[in-house]
């Protein structure tokens, strides 16, 4: 079996070769991520994936920022495993990668917020990753 690795994504090849998993949790139109996905780069945001040889499984999009409540700190925007190679380690193992990224630029929490449906995503980052369930987030449309 081939070894996994992780690869920031940087150039628009690789961001439309992420696109088939990252429309697992985010489905939109490949035009529209890619548009959107150009702007968030202007803004910061990265791209990760979990590779096994040259087999993209999983992926991470994470942006640094500072705030009051934590100062310099990396936030997790997406992260999604391929369903089929789902529960088998590869989310803890990209989360885990994104964790070091950020330390070693020197944020000191790491922070994202997941949708209350999503009880298997809730178990996974408390039972498997140690995250702790601190605060919600609140959103309001404001255009319909």
């Amino acid at each position: 079996m081939p070894e996994t690795t992780v690869a920031e994504l940087t150039t628009e090849v690789e961001w439309r070769a992420a696109y088939p998993v990252m429309a697992e949790l985010r489905p939109i139109p490949e035009e529209q991520y890619m548009t959107y996905l150009r702007t968030m780069a202007d803004e910061g945001y990265r791209l990760f994936g979990l590779f096994e040889g040259d087999d993209l499984l999983a992926v991470g999009g994470v942006r640094i920022s500072t705030t009051f409540y934590h100062g310099s700190h990396i936030w997790v925007y997406d992260l999604v495993t391929r369903e089929d190679r789902r529960s088998e380690g590869h989310g803890e193992t990209l989360l885990a990668h994104l964790e070091q990224w950020g330390a070693d630029r020197g944020c000191a929490v790491i922070e994202l917020a997941s949708g209350l449906w999503r009880d298997d995503a809730h178990r996974f980052y408390e039972d498997r990753m140690d995250y702790e369930r601190y605060c919600y987030t609140f959103k309001k449309d404001l255009h319909e």
